[in-house]
This record gives C-alpha cells, sequence and structure tokens, in this order.
C-alpha cells in the first residue's frame, strides 16, 4: 500500500515527485511559552511559522505566499525561507518581540554554515517586498524597496527555542497555488462588501445632504403667494393714514 511514508521518501529522492504532490512545507505552531510573550504582550492566534524542504519548495512559497506574510533569512549566507504567518487582519506590527527573535533563531538554526556561527545577522520583510526574476537562480529573490528590509544583527544560537518549535513541527503538503487562489477569491468578495458599503453609506449621505437643503430652502418654510413685500406694507399703510385723515376731516 502506498502511504504517505513512502510519498516522503519518494519526494526526498526526487524535487520534481515532490512537486506533483504539493510542496513539501514544514509548520511549527509557536506558543507565549516559546516566545517568551509576557501577559502584557498575548502571542495572536492562529501565528504560524513555516518554511520549504528545500530551494525548489522556496520557489513556491515566494510564488504563493499570502500579503500577510513575513520572510526571514539570515543575512548574506545560504539559509531556509522562514516565514512567519500572523492571523488574517494581525501585522507582524502586532507580533510581540519574542515571536520576531523565535523567528530569527529557526532561520539561523536552519542554516549550514549560519548555525555554525556564534552569532548572524538576520533580514525580515514583508511576502509582498519579495521580487522574483526569470534571470534569478532557483530559491534566489531580490526586493522591490530595501526600505521595507528590516535587520536584526547579532542572532545567537537558541536551542532551547528551536528545539521547543520543532516539537510543534507538522510535514505538509499543501497545494499553494489553490490556497492562493481562495484567498483571492475571499478577498475580491470582501473588496465588492466594501464597495457595497461604500456605496451605500455614499447615498445615505447623499440624502441626508438633499433633506438638509430642503429644510433650508424658503420654498418649504414660506408660501410667496401669500408673502408681501415690506414695500407693500409701507404703501398700504401710507393709504390708510390718507383715508383717515379725510374722514376727520369730513
Amino acid at each position: 500500500r502506498y502511504t504517505q511514508r513512502h510519498a516522503r521518501t519518494a519526494a526526498a529522492a526526487s524535487p520534481s515527485f515532490s512537486r506533483s504532490l504539493g510542496s513539501m512545507v514544514f509548520f511549527f505552531t509557536p506558543t507565549s511559552e516559546v516566545c517568551s510573550t509576557s501577559s502584557e504582550e498575548s502571542l495572536p492566534e492562529g501565528t504560524v511559522f513555516y518554511m520549504g524542504k528545500d530551494k525548489y519548495e522556496n520557489e513556491d512559497l515566494i510564488k504563493y505566499g499570502l500579503d500577510e506574510d513575513v520572510w526571514f533569512h539570515v543575512d548574506k549566507l545560504s539559509s531556509a525561507h522562514v516565514y512567519l504567518r500572523p492571523p488574517r487582519g494581525c501585522t507582524i506590527e502586532d507580533m510581540p518581540q519574542g515571536v520576531i527573535d523565535a523567528c530569527c533563531a529557526l532561520v539561523k538554526a536552519n542554516s549550514i554554515e549560519g548555525s555554525k556561527k556564534s552569532e548572524v545577522d538576520v533580514v525580515y520583510t514583508p511576502w509582498t517586498n519579495l521580487r522574483k526574476e526569470s534571470r534569478m537562480e532557483v530559491g534566489q529573490i531580490g526586493f522591490f524597496d530595501n526600505k521595507q528590509v528590516t535587520k536584526v544583527g547579532h542572532v545567537k544560537k537558541n536551542n532551547e527555542v528551536v528545539n521547543k518549535l520543532n516539537k510543534t513541527k507538522v510535514e505538509s503538503y499543501p497545494d499553494l497555488s489553490a490556497e492562493r487562489d481562495a484567498r483571492d477569491a475571499i478577498k475580491r468578495q470582501e473588496g465588492k462588501e466594501r464597495a457595497r458599503e461604500s456605496k451605500k453609506e455614499q447615498l445615505e449621505e447623499e440624502r441626508r445632504k438633499k433633506e438638509d437643503e430642503e429644510l433650508r430652502s424658503y420654498d418649504r418654510i414660506m408660501d410667496e403667494d401669500k408673502m408681501q413685500s415690506n414695500a407693500a406694507l409701507r404703501e398700504a399703510a401710507k393709504k390708510k393714514s390718507v383715508a383717515e385723515l379725510e374722514e376727520d376731516f369730513m
């Protein structure tokens, strides 16, 4: 019987076979304990780390990441591409510093050369800032905007954190393209709902403005057919005075 274990063995021997199954991705579940977060810095529920098995999987991760993903890599050395995926609605700004530190420790541990050094520098940037060109080698990337790249200096080995993360490690073969398509469909639907809500608010605002204009209009307050001008009132007063004088004289 063909089992997942056989699939893993075949995938390890043949990157093209692995890609036919779906990219081999390792997922890690950080906890507040692992990330050394305090009660004041709670870890957003649903936060995950993930990375590809090798440079071929990295290609798919580069291509099919999600907008909220954050990419980590050892600076100027070969290493795994580690991604932080916050829950939807969150960004890296919502992450406690311990989460950043844990990602840095994980990416250092998964660098052949970097893991042997006492300390390394690690860079991270939003997935949306990754630039891939056809001339680049497999697994190689650039950046659209270097100002969006953050460097963490002097990252030291942290076996305690890495070992705890490895205990949560799950090997999976997700269909990254399908997952991306599903997320894009959700975003399109949300965009349509926002557009409908915006249109509704616009119509409501126009209605309120029209009502205000009508309330301020003299046509709604006064009936001009029953109004007399100041000049007409003065003329009537004069005529009345003359008649009264004539009556008094007679």
